[in-house]
């Protein structure tokens, strides 16, 4: 199947098609046994069960990687595929889902996994004093019902060809039903790894469950180890003295030796520079436009991330999405035109502050610079600094982001400063008449045009400047094994090593 090929979720008639998969194809399986020793960033001493919190890996790896399950999974390849749910069909529309579910599910206190327990994890993510990041995808759910004991009917309030993906978000925790505050507290989800040791911020131990419903499918080692580790030199440090198997976003492991490896995965990562909103729509147009025309891309992804990435051309959607526009080329590096568009945005003069709000471990104060020496050359002063910006005339904010698995959920979602803006009324009709039609367009070669016009539209008239693609690097001690592709939406295989890994 091709990447994200979601043409293959809904079939012509009055029902959608109906999608059954397993865990692990018919091949040669891992051997079971051993210990995952990881480091990891993102960690945090506020970490907890509560999937409306997860933002780092650390926390992604632990929950939705081990401890607990989603509805749907996406694999490594790119499809969909069950994980608490076993099929899912819609109706002509795409407005209305049913959803089966396993029936031999059981959480780790002994509580028999059913439909009440999926309608009690979501709605946890409509409470308004949680900020869940999930909010919006299941707000779009008009109607919840649990149509038999293992069996949910979802209405939505608008058709929407993607909406088994989106269940597959990491922050769509499934808890026991009446014991959630108990479960958050200690951990107890369906996953293939029981809570042994949990220190917020710092470290958590999970032991295989026994007899567990993805028995021979996944899961293969006996205790998974994670350490928080936030800084790129102490995982260097911990794998370099054996303390751990494998760490991420290392492009290099230190002095070269027979034990370590390095491997690159491409996908959606990709640096986001977001034009303030405050800023007017033609002004902030003029800024992003001067942007996209002022920044040397070549230069930020050899500067900034050793070559190993691609050039994007200010649009989210990358190459691990179904309708990436691989043909589209960036604006031309032409700083003549950067300068007259920072001219018309009344900034030729102006001093900025570009804010790194991104926690990332690939973020260092380098990254500030070499934005403050490409702005240089426009004639702007770029001062670089963490933290909330202080009263300039403007601020800029740059941040690293993973991408989301669905085209319409990344322009929904855009960078953490928000979705993703166009200037100009007319451009931004089009942009939400497009939008709007593809969301439940079940012809792939129509969403397919409809996408393309989108991202072009994001590279012509965006707020948000998306100069490189990333590749996510970790480095692998030889002792472990993984699958011969791996996910490339997160690091570590969609954060899901626990899962699909395992010793060689």
């Amino acid at each position: 199947m091709s990447l994200l090929d979601r043409r293959r979720l809904l079939t012509s008639g009055a029902a959608a098609a109906v999608f059954a998969a397993s865990g692990v194809p018919g091949l040669a399986l891992p051997k079971r046994g051993g210990l995952l020793r990881a480091g990891l960033s993102g960690g945090s001493p506020t970490d907890t069960w509560d999937g409306r919190t997860h933002r780092g890996l650390f926390m992604i790896a632990a929950a939705q990687g081990a401890v607990f399950d989603t509805l749907t999974e996406v694999a490594p390849d790119g499809s969909l595929r069950g994980e608490l749910a076993t099929r899912w069909q819609a109706g002509a529309d795409a407005r209305v889902w049913t959803l089966d579910l396993r029936r031999d599910v059981v959480f780790h206190n002994g509580k028999l996994f059913s439909a009440e327990d999926v309608i009690a994890s979501l709605r946890l993510h409509l409470d308004p004093k949680v900020a869940s990041p999930a909010r919006a995808l299941v707000a779009m759910i008009t109607e919840m019902r649990a149509t038999k004991l293992h069996q949910v009917r979802f209405k939505l309030a608008r058709g929407n060809a993607d909406f088994p993906y989106l269940l597959a978000d990491y922050h769509l925790l499934m808890y026991p039903a009446g014991q959630i505050a108990q479960a958050m507290a200690e951990g107890i989800g369906t996953g293939l790894y029981r809570v042994e040791c949990f220190k917020p911020g710092q470290r958590f131990i999970g032991r295989r469950v026994q007899n567990h419903y993805r028995e021979g499918q996944a899961g293969w080692f006996d205790e998974v180890d994670f350490t928080a580790l936030e800084s790129l030199a102490a995982r260097r440090t911990a794998l370099q003295e054996r303390r751990i198997d494998v760490a991420d976003h290392l492009s290099d492991a230190g002095p070269e030796n027979d034990t370590i490896q390095i491997k690159r995965v491409t996908g959606n990562q990709h640096l986001a520079l977001s034009v303030p909103v405050q800023l007017d729509s033609a002004t902030g147009g003029h800024l992003a436009r001067a942007l996209k025309h002022g920044i040397d891309r070549q230069f930020v992804l050899d500067a900034m991330f050793d070559g190993f990435g691609r050039l994007a051309s200010d649009s989210p959607i990358g190459p691990a999405n179904r309708y990436y526009h691989s043909a589209l080329m960036p604006l031309q590096f032409d700083t003549d035109r950067a300068r007259y568009h920072l001219k018309k945005a009344k900034m030729d003069q102006a001093s900025l502050a570009i804010i790194l709000s991104d926690k990332s471990p690939l973020f260092t104060a380098a990254a500030g610079d070499v934005f403050r020496k490409l702005a240089s050359n426009i004639g702007l002063d770029l001062q670089h600094m963490r933290g909330v910006a202080h009263n300039k005339m403007a601020d800029l904010s740059l941040s690293l982001c993973y991408g989301r698995v669905t085209e319409d959920w990344m322009f929904s979602a855009g960078s953490p400063a928000g979705p993703v803006g166009v200037s100009g009324a007319c451009h931004q009709r089009r942009f939400v008449q497009l939008q709007t039609a593809a969301r439940s367009e079940m012809d792939s070669a129509k969403r397919a045009d409809y996408y393309a016009e989108m991202q072009l539209i994001a590279r012509n008239d965006g707020t948000m400047i998306a100069p490189v693609f990333v590749d996510f690097s970790h480095a692998v001690h030889r002792r472990l094994a993984s699958p011969e592709r791996i996910g490339n939406l997160w690091p570590l295989d969609n954060a899901r090593l626990a899962e699909r890994w395992w010793m060689a």
